[in-house]
């Protein structure tokens, strides 16, 4: 592949330059001689290597690996996982410094950002008043989960984060001389400290470490971020509109965040029911902390005097009802601040929290038995204090002030209410199916197992309207069921406990009929959820059926219409308020059936679940399940919400944020804003149907991609279902194993111990392997092939894919991202890894497929896109690839080398072998080189 010219970009230049001038001072002072000289001599040599291909120097580099102990090559593979960890804090770095110098210049004109979005909806003729439609429905919920994807122990982040605010000073002109000196200083020893600190975890992660993990990113940044977010749209819309047009603009609460963590129990046996509410109580402590934080600083701001400002009588009102409300206690917390009547206030609120949150504590601890009608109860009230504290405040003449740190608390009311995020619960359909059986059996001795599925409907659809739920003895129930049983009782607990928003959705994996969705809501029933009293319906429960295999996808339209056919259903969905939302997996489906399979079996979901939303009248909502990389997802979100089919956004989008991916978004507060903003207006663009007419996709277009697509189907399941030794490859060429022991997660990377087929492996680890033995496939394999059948010969063919490529978003997007996996693939060096295979003649038969087909996708998406080489659209990514290329690849030599040495030691199976450490290492590195892991 032809070199792709740097990016020139001296500012990122020389902060990479100062950054890794100082790690070598580190490795000089700090680590083993013998090794901070092999870092430089591993890096040139393979540079070297890159250059030319000479096999001499292929030889050099093997035997001077071969010749270094375990704790060199551990110290060794540590230095370049440092490296990389610093470059991507250069890198961050000099992007959130273009963006300030673009903010300097044109206010927040960056593309994407909301005044460009704004500016773009004004001269398409939307005016101010008309967007009120679109932002009343706008609703971005992005959802953390736990899928084990993050290789960073939670301490190097945080590391991390102090180098980054450390490296930002340095970037501030006006620092000069000894403060400089004394900033250089505090970033030196951030550095070494990072070096000193061990980035392998000693012990497997447990649920509620990941639960800990999850909440990290609140107070270290997205509660800033999102108070920041809100105040940025409304000075867009003042910039852009003008003050008189945008006052007429109401901005409602349009971004939430949901979690899976502590809720997701579909093939993780270590997630219980009291796990669930733990989750939730803790995410309840982290809300309510900061709520206390913030009442603390209005406390100190608002020092108004009674004879100074005249509050509102409704003001004065609740303060009097206070004071009767806490009794002796508003004495002590009101001292000192009678004659301010809005610290008198925030002192009183403050009590009241302080209550709640001790409540919270002594749940977490497992004494659930206390109340304390003193602490605030609902969200609704405090909502309410702070808006009657806002509007006093407006009424005498200082809205200036109100609209600043109080309205952002206000906002982030909105956001998070007293539950932080909205957690959904998911667990796979046969667990539901043998439960109700078991229910159905004891209750009414019905067989539901051996019934056809309109009988089965019928027969759930009576059960749900039973008043009271089902009469049955649980002694004879199973474990399992009772466990399934129990989490529904969570359910209904928490919800009196946290609020009635603290669920979003009930998951069901592997939905494959509409009697899987009824069977939770007759489960829901058992426990109070849903049902029917005085022939009125009632429902606390949303159910999200999950579509994951190409399988699924194509049998969409069945279960969906089946579903609304029924009465009953339709009746406890009205009754809820809800939208029906509909989950999409893409990491199976890729996995299941290839990228384009995937890519554009899930296109053609959307537009049909749409098409049954206004077919039925039922509003309906898109879960995308996608994970970090391209092969189960991933992208960058703006583009990839512009990549949707046309009208079938509206408004709303939740999607899944896993495990790196939150590290790289979340961990810094800038970071976080431009993310959240560029998603939120990415959304915005995709869901212009709502006051503008759009153009439907071409009939002619459609028909392409699906040829497209059924070519590429084949060529992937020929190599991975058809080609003899491929799941042996698979296991033998790639580290697939040994990333079980990187205690990442809690959850088992396959479904079924035991079980090597492509159903057992979890999409994250598949995706995980392949990306570590530089194959990265499962994001790319079968395109090369399908455009060149596709093609094959014919010229007008090829144009018409030329202006596909141009003119339709989700075509240039699949494509688009197929470049970045390709540009992480190297068939070179995923070559040394088809060496470790048992039988040689496997190895290099499976290996020289793939590599071919590499040489398709390049080809043909070179000749698509009319570039010289990959990512010529994109040079500053062409760029940090190619920065990192030279660091990856001796990183990969080491690995492969590992990986033989490991095998050599499995003779021994009583031994630790002293390579597993050093090789988990080179996962951490490699991981942190390439930006993704699953």
């Amino acid at each position: 592949m032809p070199r792709i010219p740097e990016y020139d970009d001296k500012t990122l230049r020389s902060n990479v330059r100062l950054l890794k001038d100082m790690l070598d001072e580190v490795l000089q002072q700090q680590a083993d001689p013998q090794a901070a000289a092999i870092v430089e001599q591993l890096q040139q040599q393979f540079t070297g290597l890159q250059r030319d291909g000479n096999p001499t120097r292929r030889q050099q580099l093997h035997k001077l690996l071969q010749g270094l102990s375990a704790d060199t090559l551990s110290e060794v593979i540590r230095a370049f996982s440092l490296y990389f960890s610093l470059l991507n804090i250069a890198e961050e770095s000099t992007q959130l410094q273009q963006r300030r110098r673009q903010i300097e210049k044109h206010k927040h004109y960056w593309r994407g950002s909301f005044h460009d979005t704004l500016l773009g909806f004004k001269t398409a003729g939307i005016g101010a008043e008309q967007l009120q439609p679109l932002l009343d429905d706008l609703h971005y919920l992005p959802v953390m989960t736990a899928h084990p994807t993050e290789a960073k122990r939670r301490s190097v982040r945080g590391a991390l984060r102090n180098v980054f605010v450390s490296n930002e000073k340095l970037q501030n002109t006006g620092i000069k001389g000894y403060f400089r000196e004394e900033a250089l200083e505090r970033l030196q020893s951030q550095i070494q400290l990072l070096w000193k600190t061990d980035e392998v975890r000693t012990r497997s992660m447990g649920v509620i470490d990941e639960i800990d993990s999850g909440l990290f990113y609140f107070p270290l940044s997205l509660f800033e971020a999102t108070a920041q977010v809100y105040r940025n749209f409304h000075r867009a819309l003042v910039d852009v509109y003008g003050a008189e047009e945008a006052g007429k603009v109401r901005i409602p609460g349009f971004l939430n965040f949901g979690s899976w963590i502590g809720g997701d129990r579909d093939g993780n046996p270590n997630v219980k029911p009291y796990t669930t509410a733990l989750a939730l109580r803790l995410q309840a402590r982290t809300i309510t902390q900061e709520y206390l934080r913030r009442i603390d600083i209005l406390k100190d701001q608002l020092s108004f005097s009674l004879g100074m400002c005249q509050p509102t009588a409704a003001f004065l009102d609740s303060l009097s009802q206070d004071r009767e409300l806490l009794g002796d206690s508003a004495v002590i917390a009101e001292r000192g601040c009678l004659q301010e009547p809005y610290r008198h206030k925030l002192a009183l609120m403050k009590f009241r929290m302080h209550r709640r949150l001790e409540l919270i504590e002594q749940r977490i601890l497992g004494d659930s038995s206390q109340s304390d009608a003193a602490a605030y109860n609902t969200i609704q009230s405090f909502q309410a204090d702070l808006q009657l504290i806002r509007d006093s405040l407006i009424s005498h003449g200082d809205r200036v002030i109100a609209d600043r740190d109080l309205q952002d608390l206000i906002r982030l009311v909105e956001v998070y209410g007293f539950h932080l995020m909205q957690l959904d619960v998911r667990q796979e359909s046969t667990r539901h199916s043998q439960a109700v059986a078991e229910i159905l059996s004891a209750a009414l001795g019905i067989d539901y197992l051996s019934l056809e599925e309109a009988r089965r409907l019928q027969v759930l659809s009576e059960a749900i309207a039973i008043a009271g739920g089902l009469g049955y003895d649980a002694s004879g129930l199973s474990a399992n069921t009772l466990e399934t049983l129990e989490v529904f009782q969570v359910m209904a607990q928490m919800r009196r406990e946290i609020g009635h928003d603290c669920f979003s959705r009930y998951v069901i994996s592997m939905t494959h009929s509409a009697s899987h969705i009824m069977e939770v809501l007759l489960l829901a029933a058992q426990n109070g959820l849903a049902g029917r009293i005085s022939g009125q319906w009632y429902c606390h429960i949303g159910v999200s059926p999950l579509f994951e295999t190409i399988d699924d996808l194509n049998h969409i339209d069945s279960v969906l219409r089946g579903l609304l056919a029924q009465p009953v259903y339709r009746a406890l969905l009205e009754v809820s308020g809800l939208r029906q939302e509909v989950m999409l997996g893409y990491s199976d489906s890729c996995k299941d059936g290839g990228i384009l399979a995937s890519a554009w079996g899930l296109y053609r979901a959307q537009q049909q679940v749409m098409a049954i939303s206004d077919d039925q009248g039922i509003p309906c909502r898109l879960f995308h399940g996608r994970g970090g990389t391209i092969g189960r997802g991933g992208g960058p979100t703006h583009e990839a919400i512009l990549a949707q089919p046309p009208a079938t956004v509206r408004g709303q989008i939740k999607f899944t944020e896993q495990g790196e991916v939150l590290f790289y978004r979340y961990n810094n507060m800038e970071t976080a804003v431009y993310e959240l903003t560029m998603g939120i207006t990415g959304l915005m663009k995709a869901s212009s149907s709502l006051v503008q007419a759009v153009e439907p996709d071409h009939a002619d277009n459609l028909a392409v991609m699906s040829e497209l697509a059924q070519l590429g189907e084949r060529s992937y399941r020929q190599l991975t279902e058809h080609t003899p030794g491929f799941l042996d490859y698979f296991y033998e060429a790639t580290p697939v194993q040994e990333i079980g022991q990187l205690n990442i997660g809690s959850r088992p990377s396959h479904r079924k111990k035991q079980d090597r087929s492509k159903y057992s492996v979890r999409a994250i680890a598949w995706v995980f392997a392949w990306a570590q033995s530089r194959q990265t496939f499962p994001a790319w394999y079968g395109i090369g092939s399908s455009l060149e059948n596709y093609c094959a010969g014919n010229p007008e063919r090829l144009n018409s894919l030329r202006r596909l490529y141009k003119d339709w978003p989700f075509f240039r997007n699949l494509l688009g991202n197929a470049q970045m996996a390709l540009s992480k693939s190297d068939m070179a060096i995923s070559e040394e890894y088809s060496k470790l295979c048992s039988d040689p003649a496997i190895g290099k038969s499976i290996h020289s497929m793939i590599a071919a087909e590499y040489r398709r996708c390049v080809d043909w998406i070179l000749e698509i896109a009319e570039c010289e080489h990959l990512l010529a659209e994109n040079p500053e990514l062409a760029a940090s690839l190619r920065r990192r290329n030279d660091y990856l690849g001796p990183l990969n030599y080491m690995q492969a080398g590992l990986l033989r040495a490991l095998n050599q030691d499995s003779e021994n199976e009583n031994s630790q072998s002293i390579w597993m450490k050093p090789l988990l290492r080179t996962i951490n590195a490699i991981a942190a080189g390439m930006r993704n892991t699953g």
